[in-house]
């Protein structure tokens, strides 16, 4: 997925099983953040950050969805125990990340692995996309400012 193309209109299910599309979302800015695991020191540095600039996020006209491969039990423990205020798909069966062409072999640890490429989708209100952080520049700390740039 790169910038001018339009975002894949099912989205998928969060942590409460409600159903996202950006039929939905549309009229509003999406920041659409890939992440690999719930509970990691990374993904939870890079979700606080977000949640400590939502209104800010808000304030600029973006929705804020997070979305991994975990199943809704999990992202519900990580959003309890961060106080996340914005959903995150439960992507279990890889279709959002496979779409969105951010899983794939990486390695870890000296292993080659299948997994997710950390990614943030910036996309305009008819949902395409104006921008794509990539694995290599998003800095989890300080991602928030990395958006509203």
């Amino acid at each position: 997925m790169v910038s001018g193309q339009r975002l894949p209109e099912h989205l998928g299910v969060d942590q409460d099983g409600k159903e996202w599309t950006m039929s939905e979302l549309s009229g509003r800015k999406v920041v659409l953040y890939v992440y690999p695991r719930d509970s990691t020191p990374g993904c939870t540095s890079e979700a606080c950050n977000l949640r400590d600039n939502y209104e800010r996020l808000q304030a600029e006209g973006y929705a804020v969805i997070g979305v991994s491969t975990q199943d809704a039990k999990s992202h519900k423990r990580f959003i309890e125990k961060n106080n996340l205020p914005f959903p995150l798909i439960c992507d279990t069966d890889h279709r959002l990340v496979e779409a969105l062409g951010v899983y794939g072999e990486k390695k870890m640890y000296g292993k080659t692995v299948m997994g997710v490429f950390r990614t943030t989708f910036l996309a305009d209100e008819d949902g395409v996309v104006t921008r794509v952080i990539g694995p290599k520049e998003i800095k989890v700390k300080a991602h928030a400012e990395q958006i509203l740039g």
